[in-house]
C-alpha cells in the first residue's frame, strides 16, 4: 500500500498544456471534455493576464481531481461508486455510478466531467491505453491518476511528459520520496485549504512563491 500523491512545481509550468493532452490520449477522453486542465490564475481565460500593461502577472495552474483524503465526494455518493482505494487515489465504478452529479456538486475544486451524449471523437476510435474503461452516457468520470499505469509503478502519463518536469509523482507515505520531501522542505501548498478536504496534490510557488528543490534534490 502506498499514499499516491504529487507536486506540481508552478515556477516551471509554462502552459504548454501538454499534460492536458497526454492525459486525454491516454484516458481516451473524447471531444469536449478535459479530465486535466491548465487554468490562469485570477482570470476565467485559458491564457490570461492580471494587471495592467506593462505591469501584467501571469500564473498558470494546471487543475485535476486532488485525490483527497477526506473527500467530499466520496460521503455524498448514494451507491458508493465513488471510493477512496488501497493507494489513495479517488476512483469511480463507472458500473455502478447512476449519474446523479452528487459528487460534481460536492467538489468544490470543479473536476469532474459529466458524459451528456455518445462520445464525440477525432480521429473516430477509440485511443490510447486499451485497458482503460470505456465510460457510457450519463455516468460521471475524472482523472484516476492513470491507475492501469501507476499500478504497474509507472508514473500518470502527466508527469511522464510535462517537458519542463514540473510535475513529481510518488509515495507521500515514504518520507525519502521526493513528493515527500518537497512537501515537507518548499512547504507545499493545496488548492482551498480552508475546504478541509485534505487534497493529496500539492503545489509549489502557489501565489508566487520562489521554490529552490532543484540543489537540493
Amino acid at each position: 500500500m502506498t499514499k499516491m500523491g504529487m507536486v506540481i512545481d508552478l515556477n516551471r509550468c509554462m502552459g504548454c498544456q501538454t499534460c492536458v493532452i497526454a492525459c486525454k490520449v491516454q484516458n481516451n477522453v473524447p471531444d469536449g471534455m478535459l479530465w486535466n486542465r491548465v487554468l490562469t490564475q485570477g482570470t476565467e481565460e485559458v491564457d490570461g493576464v492580471i494587471g495592467v500593461y506593462p505591469n501584467l502577472k501571469k500564473q498558470y495552474v494546471p487543475v485535476s481531481c486532488q485525490h483527497c483524503e477526506n473527500a467530499p465526494c466520496v460521503k455524498v455518493c448514494p451507491v458508493e461508486a465513488t471510493y477512496r482505494d488501497e493507494n489513495g487515489r479517488i476512483l469511480i465504478d463507472y458500473d455502478t455510478c447512476i449519474g446523479c452529479r452528487y459528487c460534481m456538486a460536492a467538489c468544490p475544486y470543479n473536476v469532474r466531467v459529466f458524459r451528456w451524449e455518445e462520445a464525440v471523437q477525432n480521429p473516430n476510435f477509440n485511443y490510447g491505453d486499451s485497458r482503460v474503461p470505456e465510460r457510457k452516457v450519463g455516468i460521471v468520470e475524472k482523472c484516476t491518476m492513470c491507475k492501469e499505469l501507476t499500478d504497474e509503478g509507472k508514473e500518470p502519463r502527466c508527469v511522464q511528459t510535462c517537458p519542463a518536469e514540473a510535475r513529481i509523482f510518488g509515495d507521500l507515505d515514504d518520507p525519502g520520496s521526493l513528493v515527500s520531501r518537497l512537501v515537507q522542505m518548499e512547504k507545499a501548498e493545496t488548492l482551498l485549504p480552508e475546504k478541509g478536504t485534505e487534497p493529496q496534490v500539492y503545489y509549489l510557488g502557489l501565489n508566487g512563491g520562489q521554490t529552490h528543490y532543484d540543489e537540493q534534490s
